[in-house]
């Protein structure tokens, strides 16, 4: 079941769309904010949310002001920080009683991660990224990912092994050196966008659905601990 909702993004931003996909007995909800470059409604946060479904995870999918606007850069970084926020709280009064997780493809991601570790989210048991952008395309760096040492809560990092935002040999010691618990799950030939090529022997929609399945596991997990 899907429904379509809306709420308060920021004071000065206003309201924003939002997407409610629930199954029929949720184990679980993830607030899934979009990249950069396209919305909630981009043919992958669809798909996307659609295999979670299909495994039981409820999805909160959401704008960011600029993108409800029609604008194509982003906003501030604290009017995006504050929309990740509001999204969460809007997700809780909108499917009350499941766990709740956070996160989103590429800079929503990231996004989250540094709401979370400025100050802890309320209701947030985990953080689930679909590519973490560490870098620019072509310029390796680890920096953008230095915050994630201010966040408490597991984390999950779902990454191909050709995405250009994010170099392995940077991502992989910078998730081994955090206190929290770390699962990075990587896909071979997956981009940034999570497409494989012909030679791959697999499809893109078959990469959803894996992607779908590791982090169904990696929340059951978080949701076994006491």
């Amino acid at each position: 079941m899907s429904s379509e909702l809306s709420f308060e993004a920021t004071r000065s931003s206003g309201d924003v769309s939002a997407v409610l996909d629930l199954p029929t007995d949720p184990v679980a909800l993830y607030v899934f904010a979009h990249g950069a470059g396209a919305g909630m409604r981009h043919a992958f946060m669809e798909a996307q949310a659609r295999e979670l479904v299909e495994r039981g995870i409820a999805v909160f999918r959401y704008n960011f002001p600029y993108m409800e606007q029609g604008r194509r850069g982003p906003n501030p970084q604290p009017i995006l920080l504050k929309t990740v926020r509001s999204a969460v709280a809007a997700a809780l009064e909108a499917a009350p009683g499941l766990p709740v997780f956070a996160g989103g493809k590429s800079m929503g991601g990231r996004m989250t991660s540094i709401a979370q570790s400025a100050e802890a989210i309320p209701g947030v048991r985990g953080l689930a990224f679909f590519g973490f952008p560490l870098h620019a395309s072509g310029r390796p760096s680890a920096d953008r990912g230095a915050h994630l040492a201010q966040v408490a809560v597991p984390l999950l990092f779902l990454q191909g092994t050709r995405d250009r935002l994010a170099d392995l040999t940077l991502l992989e010691p910078l998730l081994a050196a955090l206190a929290t618990d770390v699962r990075l799950e990587i896909l071979d030939d997956a981009d940034h966008s999570f497409r494989v090529p012909k030679r791959a022997g697999k499809t893109d929609a078959q990469v959803r659905g894996e992607l779908a399945d590791r982090m169904r596991s990696w929340i059951g997990g978080v949701l076994d601990r006491p």
